[in-house]
C-alpha cells in the first residue's frame, strides 16, 4: 500500500499567519487525468520520492483528485496593477496552494496547482485551463531554470481527460507548481487596501522571515527589506535583457517578492533583435516590450513602496522620503547588474568605461541589420577562434560589424587571458538553444491537437543543455523560417 501524504510533510505557514489573504477551497475532480509529465529532477530536489509521485497515487495528488494528508489547500488574495490600472480584487482564480515543505537545500517550497477549478476568485471563470497554457509554462520555466534565470519550477503536467470552452474545445490541463512562494506585489497591494495596518505587517514579517530573513536584524527592517526585494528584482529584468526574454504582462500580480519569474502566459523570446518587440495580443500600446522593461521594474516597485509607508516610519513624510532614496537606487543597480550581464556576454570580466558604449554599438548594428539576438552572441565567441566567414554571413557582411569588430577584439586582448578561455566563458553564458517561438509552437500544437508528445520531449531535453552544442540539434538553433509572419502570444487563461 502507498504511503499516503506523510511523505509530503507538509507545513502551512502561509495558511496559519496570514488569515484574510486567502478563502479554502479545494479543486474540482477530473474524469480521468492522465500523467504526461513528471520532472524526476525537481523530485529529488524537493526530497519526494519519484516513483511514488510519478505513480497513480500522484497522479491523484496533481490532478486535484485527492486532498493528502497534512494538505491545507488555499487560494491567495491578491490585487495587482493590470497594464497601469489597479484591480482591487483579484486572487488565485484557477490555482490552489497545496501547502508547503523542506527542499534539499532547506528552503520551504510551494506546491500548487494551476487549472484545477473555481476558487473564490474566479469572478465567474470556470477555474480550469487549457492543456497547452499549463505544457508551455512546464517547457519555459524549466528551460530558464537551465539558463540559471531564478524561476518557478514545474513538477507535473497533467491531461485532466475533460475538455475545456474557450474560443473552442480544447483539451484541459493541469500543472503543479513549485516556488519559493507565491507573495507578489499585488499581495502587498490587497492587504493595503484593506486599510489595516496590522494586516500589512503581518504580510511584511512573514516575507521577511521566509526570504529575507537577515534584514531582521537591521535597524530599519522594513526598508532593508524593501531594498532586498529592488535587488533581486533588479538583477532578474537584467537576466532576462540578457537572453532577450519579454515576460509580456509585467503586472504588479505577476511579480514576486522573492525575485523568481512567474506566469508564463504571453511571454516569448525575440529572434531578431529589436527594443520595441512585443508579442503579447493585449499589449496593444507596448507597455511591456523589450526595452521598456527595465521601466516598469522600477514603476512596480513603487507600488510596492506606496504599501509600506505605514511600516518604515512612523512619520508619513520621512517613510516616504526613505523609500524614495531607495527607489532612486533601482536604475543605477539594475545598469551595473545589466552591465555586468552583458560584458560577460562579450568575453570581457574587466571594467572599462568605455564598455557600456561597446555593448550598444554591438546591439545598435544587431538592430539595424536585423540580427538574431541568440545566435548574434553565438558567432562572436567562433569568430574569436577566426571563424569570421559566419559572423560576416549573420552580419550580412556589414561594414559598421568589421569596425565593430576591430574595436572589440583590441578591448578583448586587454583582459589578457588567452582567447581560449574568453571562448569558453562565452559559451557558458550565451545559449545556443532557447524557447524559439515556432519550435514551441510546433511541440504545443502536436501534443494538443495530435496526442504526440515526441516533439515536446525531443524540445524539452534540447533546452535542457542550453549552452552545449550538440550535433543533430542545428534545427533548435535557427531562427523561424517565416520571420515575416507576426508571431502573436496569449495569456492562455
Amino acid at each position: 500500500m502507498i504511503k499516503k501524504a506523510t511523505t509530503f510533510d507538509f507545513q502551512n505557514t502561509y495558511a496559519d499567519n496570514l488569515n484574510g489573504l486567502y478563502k479554502e477551497c479545494i479543486a474540482d475532480p477530473v474524469p480521468s487525468p492522465k500523467m504526461l509529465l513528471f520532472n524526476y529532477g525537481l523530485a529529488e530536489e524537493l526530497e519526494l520520492d519519484p516513483f511514488i509521485f510519478s505513480s497513480d497515487y500522484g497522479l491523484s495528488i496533481f490532478s486535484g483528485n485527492e486532498i493528502p494528508e497534512g494538505s491545507n489547500p488555499i487560494a491567495q488574495a491578491y490585487a495587482g496593477h493590470q497594464f497601469g490600472n489597479f484591480n482591487p480584487h483579484l486572487g488565485d482564480g484557477r490555482a490552489l496552494l497545496l501547502g508547503e515543505i523542506v527542499d534539499i537545500h532547506k528552503q520551504l517550497k510551494d506546491i500548487q496547482l494551476k487549472g484545477s477549478g473555481i476558487t473564490p476568485f474566479s469572478r465567474r471563470g470556470d477555474g480550469k485551463s487549457a492543456l497547452g497554457p499549463v505544457l508551455r509554462e512546464y517547457l519555459i520555466s524549466e528551460s530558464m531554470h537551465a539558463m540559471g534565470i531564478p524561476t518557478t519550477r514545474s513538477l507535473a503536467a497533467i491531461d485532466s481527460g475533460e475538455n475545456v470552452l474557450r474560443e473552442s474545445s480544447l483539451p484541459g490541463g493541469i500543472l503543479t507548481r513549485i516556488a519559493s512562494s507565491h507573495i507578489r506585489i499585488g499581495t502587498f497591494e490587497y492587504a493595503s487596501k484593506l486599510k489595516d495596518k496590522n494586516q500589512i505587517k503581518k504580510l511584511a514579517d512573514y516575507s521577511i522571515a521566509r526570504h529575507y530573513p537577515d534584514t531582521v536584524k537591521v535597524e530599519n527592517s522594513y526598508l532593508a527589506f524593501f531594498a532586498g526585494i529592488c535587488n533581486e528584482q533588479a538583477s532578474l529584468i537584467a537576466n532576462w535583457m540578457s537572453v532577450g526574454f519579454i515576460h509580456g504582462v509585467m503586472n504588479t500580480d505577476n511579480m514576486t517578492i522573492s525575485g523568481e519569474t512567474i506566469d508564463y502566459g504571453p511571454c516569448a523570446f525575440m529572434d531578431e533583435y529589436h527594443p520595441a518587440t512585443v508579442f503579447s495580443s493585449i499589449d496593444k500600446q507596448g507597455r511591456y516590450a523589450y526595452a521598456n522593461q527595465p521601466a516598469i521594474l522600477t514603476w512596480n516597485l513603487t507600488r510596492l513602496a506606496e504599501t509600506l509607508i505605514p511600516l518604515v516610519h512612523d512619520e508619513k513624510e520621512e517613510s516616504i522620503k526613505l523609500l524614495t532614496e531607495v527607489l532612486q537606487l533601482i536604475k543605477p543597480v539594475y545598469e551595473n547588474f545589466w552591465l555586468m550581464n552583458m560584458r560577460s556576454k562579450i568575453g570581457l570580466s574587466k571594467e572599462d568605461p568605455k564598455d557600456y558604449e561597446l555593448i550598444n554599438n554591438f546591439l545598435e548594428i544587431m538592430k539595424d541589420e536585423k540580427i538574431d539576438f541568440t545566435l548574434a552572441f553565438r558567432v562572436l565567441s567562433k569568430a574569436l577562434t577566426g571563424d569570421m566567414a559566419i559572423a560576416r554571413n549573420l552580419f550580412n557582411n556589414s561594414k559598421k560589424f568589421d569596425v565593430w569588430f576591430m574595436h572589440w577584439q583590441e578591448r578583448v586582448s586587454q583582459e589578457n587571458v588567452p582567447d581560449e578561455d574568453i571562448v569558453n566563458a562565452m559559451n557558458k553564458i550565451n545559449p545556443i538553444y532557447i524557447p524559439r517561438n515556432h519550435k514551441v509552437e510546433e511541440a504545443l500544437f502536436s501534443a494538443v491537437h495530435k496526442n504526440d508528445m515526441e516533439p515536446f520531449s525531443n524540445l524539452l531535453s534540447v533546452l535542457m543543455n542550453p549552452y552545449e552544442e550538440n550535433e543533430g540539434n542545428e534545427s533548435y538553433a535557427l531562427p523561424s523560417p517565416n520571420p515575416e509572419i507576426p508571431f502573436k502570444t496569449f495569456c492562455g487563461t
